[in-house]
């Protein structure tokens, strides 16, 4: 059993504690956040003992990792401190806003032997794991193009003041809170890092904050090519096309967090002019933010690393990077 602490403790932090009730692996047992007036019950109706500070729930010998639902910028700073700690940690995405920092962060716990993983909680939905194995396995063929958006309101959810709103906070508007979920998820079914991004984002809707209207057209090394697109200041949406040279599989809907079905529409090798519809696929009732925190455990319980130095994760810290880059020079950026 990892005895945990929960870092940040509003809505999404609320929603990890609430997602491993019960869990033989993980437990929460401790939490600290920048307002612990609106976290006493909380905290209280969950056995969560709330501690003053992070520094003071890292010195405190019964807590074996810390779970950060923290400010995007705030991340890497705490994953050292942690580190250094010798506390194991699990990140809510991004890793981090900028490469650099996200580079020392995976070090620091590579350094001291604990484990580190990042909140990209799609990797654990049964239909993306089954669309990675069609690939695998050669019956969508050759990977050629992904289409993608990950779209809602969040433009329009919090008040002026608060740090989503801060464009240091969030680069390229919708990419660090939604954009970075499907980009993790284009990599894990190319198997093979982005080797450059054109992107444009503009803030189209407020007179403030930050950008709500984001675009990017990404090639892999593999050759294969992608679109996303993030729009903050619209009705929820999100969707994710993957075009092989033997058909096209979509995933999509209004709400993420619920387990996924996939629409498959391959080519019928006997007659590739034939139109049809694409068949319906669904899977077994998922908890996605349980499935990743216990993965988290069971490694952090093995001292197995997740996210290590030259990862995937730091990887797509780079790819922000260079989308932040081409959107304000307009121009090409090779990773």
């Amino acid at each position: 059993m990892i005895r945990a602490a929960i870092v940040g403790i509003g809505t999404w932090g609320r929603n990890l504690v609430a997602a491993v009730e019960g869990s033989e692996l993980i437990r929460f047992v401790a939490g600290a956040t920048r307002t612990p007036a609106t976290a006493e019950l909380f905290c209280k109706q969950h056995g969560i003992r709330l501690m003053e500070s992070y520094e003071e729930v890292l010195a405190h010998g019964e807590i074996d990792a810390v779970v950060l639902a923290t400010p995007h910028s705030m991340h890497c700073e705490q994953i050292v401190a942690a580190a250094k700690a010798g506390r194991h940690v699990f990140v809510e995405k991004p890793l981090g806003v900028d490469l650099r920092s996200a580079e020392e962060a995976v070090a620091a716990c590579a350094q001291h032997k604990v484990t580190l993983a990042v909140g990209y909680n799609w990797r654990f939905q049964p239909a993306l794991g089954e669309a990675k194995r069609m690939l695998e396995d050669g019956r969508l063929g050759k990977l050629l193009h992904i289409e993608g958006n990950f779209c809602g309101p969040s433009a329009y959810r919090f008040a002026r003041e608060h740090w989503r709103h801060d464009r240091d906070e969030a680069p390229a508007g919708g990419m660090t809170g939604r954009g970075v979920h499907v980009v993790d998820a284009m990599l894990y079914l190319a198997g093979s890092h982005i080797g450059s991004v054109v992107a444009q984002s503009d803030r189209l809707v407020h007179d403030y904050g930050a950008d709500d209207t984001t675009s990017m057209l990404f090639r892999f090394q593999s050759g294969a090519t992608a679109y996303l697109g993030t729009v903050i200041a619209t009705a929820e949406t999100w969707r994710l096309q993957i075009f092989g040279s033997k058909g096209w599989l979509e995933l999509g809907d209004v709400e993420h967090l619920h387990t996924w079905s996939m629409k498959l529409c391959p080519i019928d090798p006997n007659d590739v002019l034939r139109k049809q519809p694409p068949e319906v696929a669904s899977f077994p009732k998922t908890s996605t933010e349980r499935a990743e925190l216990e993965h988290f455990a069971k490694a952090a319980m093995a001292r197995r690393p997740i996210a290590i130095p030259g990862g995937v994760e730091v990887h797509n810290v780079a790819v922000l990077e260079a989308i932040v880059r081409s959107a304000r020079d307009g121009a090409r950026v090779q990773l």
